[in-house]
């Protein structure tokens, strides 16, 4: 049994230290009740679109259309500087959201929604454009070596628009959650009160 000095106004007091009474702080230890205190949090449904978020601003840097080896889409183009923007403002609004608990399931729909309109409709006309610009290199090249013109790769969806596209979904769903509320169910009783 391990002795240790306390002191009160002036006077050296004794205290026995056992096992029962040493805490240890450990980081591991501050982790564990970080973890949670984070599975404990009233808002704790607001980590999905901050995963979302960051999933969403990581399609952007990944390509949305591949035709044969040329990759197409990102972060370079329009259309993924505002996925990007889109991305780093879902995880905005949650983390707002987590700390001051209010809700913010409008406008995670609303950016929920435009990301998935971006995405889709930039994967339509980059598909589009990557046929045309095929088959204009191919007759080119036909004319300049005076044969026939060969046949262009066709485009094909690459992984960047399906990870941005599910992250979208997932942040438009969460948001689509404020539409259905709890009502409280409203019971009957079977008992008769007239007698």
């Amino acid at each position: 049994m391990l002795v240790h000095p306390a002191r009160t106004s002036g006077a050296i007091h004794h205290r026995s230290v056992t096992p029962a009474t040493l805490v240890v702080h450990s980081p591991l230890m501050s982790v564990g009740r970080v973890i949670r205190d984070m599975a404990r949090h009233s808002m704790r449904a607001y980590y999905c679109p901050i995963a979302a978020g960051a999933v969403l601003a990581a399609s952007a840097f990944m390509p949305w259309v591949s035709v044969g080896t040329q990759r197409f889409g990102g972060v370079p183009d329009l259309a993924g500087l505002w996925v990007l923007l889109c991305g780093i403002l879902v995880v905005v609004l949650a983390v707002l959201s987590i700390v001051t608990r209010k809700n913010s399931r409008h406008p995670l729909l609303l950016v929920g929604l435009c990301a998935f309109g971006i995405l889709f409709l930039a994967e339509q006309l980059m598909e589009r454009s990557a046929v045309q610009q095929g088959w204009s290199t191919a007759q080119a090249r036909a004319i300049v070596q005076g044969g026939p013109a060969r046949a262009t790769a066709e485009p094909t969806v690459a992984p960047g628009a399906y990870v941005g596209l599910a992250a979208s979904t997932v942040i438009a769903l969460f948001g689509l959650t404020v539409v259905f509320k709890r009502t409280p169910q409203i019971h009957a009783s079977a008992t008769d009160d007239d007698v």
